[in-house]
């Protein structure tokens, strides 16, 4: 339960009083702007109030601080003038430096890790996304257990980090911890199999699996709707899903298919939610399609691009053998008439690449006609043999592929159809 979920006995609730900082190491690619502007829409996904937000220019970070200790001052002064409960520190930060923190400014310190785990701990709606997000939390708390924390004559309750370690976190010890997590871990384990056994059987069923990956935000689920005609939730929020949601899609010469909507990505994403997140994942493991969707319209769209290749990269997804990915650069609508021309003009050099808009429904059908072309390359022509009464069969090539020739031999039918191999090999498993 994430800690906007309870009464907080130390007043952290929804409209706590907070300041954003950032620690900015001159990461390339990276407008500071947007940078600030995310992690305050982070805050504002479970109901923080940003009062002040800046960010410092840190040549190396400090063991102890992160910062300089000018800058700690300063840090110190903007809690004060804002009459602040709360520092949000975009940025990782060692036990050490978050208890430093805390002393110089006496506010409540959370890192962009603890941020991130508390939205998903607040929108974790399924029995599996419970468990995942509390493996998470707990990864995350096990280094923090033998740090000297400032308030613990406080003694106050709860799990999440806004509302402190609570009575039972100080008193627990590292055994216990480990065994909730290989508890979770073995709960989690039943989970992945329980969806692999779905994820087989879809497999075998005859149509292929599409699925929709991203930065937080960038309209995966917008566009999701688009396609399905479904009501996911789609907001202008971010963390908007979390648990994965599939749907049953029609496309041009494709009688069928599954759509997959995922959690989205996000720079600095906590390996422990990476970890704990992959059996969700898996679902784009398993992908016959991966569209990444970009918002770009975003000053960091190539940024975010990045960071996303770089989790598929960690799930297995990238290099020799991985699924075929086209780009859907998404919220065409948000650019002004002359950026719309210069991206409209990159994206016709790439066969990879549809510019939409998923709000008003603009270039949805070349991303449909681009989704069936990459589904059906490399179709081949293959030589099968039905019973002459398999009226299924012989639907499902006409569904899936171009019947060329047909031929009855007494009770067996002689069929050459070209298909893609992906489709050729689903045949195979339909027929075993």
């Amino acid at each position: 339960m994430s800690v906007f979920q309870r009464e907080a006995e130390d007043g952290v609730t929804r409209g706590t009083r907070a300041v954003v900082v950032h620690a900015d190491q001159k990461r390339a690619g990276r407008d500071i702007d947007a940078r600030l502007d995310e992690v305050t829409g982070l805050a504002a996904a479970i109901g923080i109030d940003v009062q002040a937000r800046q960010s410092f220019h840190v040549r190396a970070s400090r063991p102890a601080t992160l910062f300089g200790s000018g800058q700690v001052d300063m840090i110190s002064d903007l809690v004060e003038t804002s009459e602040a409960e709360l520092v949000i520190v975009d940025n990782p930060l060692s036990p050490v430096q978050q208890s430093n923190l805390e002393k110089a400014t006496k506010a409540k310190v959370i890192d962009r890790t603890g941020l991130i785990l508390e939205i998903f701990g607040e929108r974790a709606a399924t029995a599996e996304g419970r468990l995942q997000v509390e493996l998470a939390h707990l990864d995350y708390q096990a280094g923090r257990l033998v740090r000297s924390w400032t308030h613990l004559e406080r003694q106050r309750g709860g799990f999440g980090f806004l509302g402190g370690p609570g009575e039972t976190q100080i008193e627990a010890d590292r055994r216990q911890i480990r065994d909730r997590m290989a508890k979770l871990r073995r709960e989690l384990d039943q989970v992945s199999r329980t969806r692999g056994l779905h994820r087989d059987r879809r497999k075998r069923a005859p149509w292929p699996i599409i699925a929709l990956v991203g930065y937080t935000n960038a309209g995966k689920s917008t566009l999701f709707n688009r396609l399905t005609g479904a009501d996911v939730m789609a907001e202008d929020l971010l963390f908007a899903t979390l648990d994965p949601t599939m749907r049953q899609i029609s496309l041009p010469g494709i009688d069928k298919a599954i759509l997959s909507d995922t959690v989205g990505f996000i720079s600095d994403l906590p390996t422990q939610l990476i970890a704990a997140f992959r059996a969700t994942l898996e679902e784009v493991v398993a992908a016959d399609l991966i569209i990444h969707v970009r918002d770009i319209s975003h000053p960091d769209s190539e940024a975010q691009r990045a960071d996303v290749l770089d989790v598929l990269e960690e799930l297995g997804l990238g290099g020799e053998g991985a699924s075929p990915m086209i780009e859907a650069w998404n919220k065409v609508d948000r650019l002004a008439p002359d950026a719309e021309i210069h991206v409209q003009q990159i994206a016709t050099r790439r066969d990879d690449v549809v510019v939409i808009s998923a709000l008003d429904g603009s270039g949805i059908d070349a991303l449909q006609r681009l989704i069936s072309a990459k589904l059906t390359t490399q179709s081949e022509e293959h030589a099968i043999t039905l019973a002459n009464d398999d009226g299924a069969g012989l639907a499902w090539l006409h569904a899936h592929g171009q019947v060329l020739d047909s031929s009855v031999d007494g009770k067996r039918l002689d069929v050459r159809v070209r298909m893609s191999n992906a489709d050729y090999a689903r045949f195979l498993r339909r027929k075993a």
